[in-house]
């Protein structure tokens, strides 16, 4: 195989190009997957609940000890 016949998997200086499988096999996912999911905003979500419903426990212990 000739080394000019590979620029279809290979991009300018040597960076895979978006969807090609690269050599450690693993496929590039390129710019257009950033943003929350619903699962990073439900988890966001579940851990400012319970930050927010003890910290009133928090308070109370605090008072109570000092």
């Amino acid at each position: 195989m000739d080394i000019q016949d590979n620029h279809a998997a290979v991009g300018p200086q040597g960076v895979a190009t978006e969807g090609v499988a690269t050599a450690q096999g693993f496929k590039t996912q390129g710019y257009a997957t950033q943003g929350f999911t619903t699962e990073d905003i439900l988890w966001a979500l579940g851990i400012w609940s319970v930050i927010l419903s003890l910290s009133p426990v928090i308070v109370f212990y605090m008072l109570m000890v000092a």
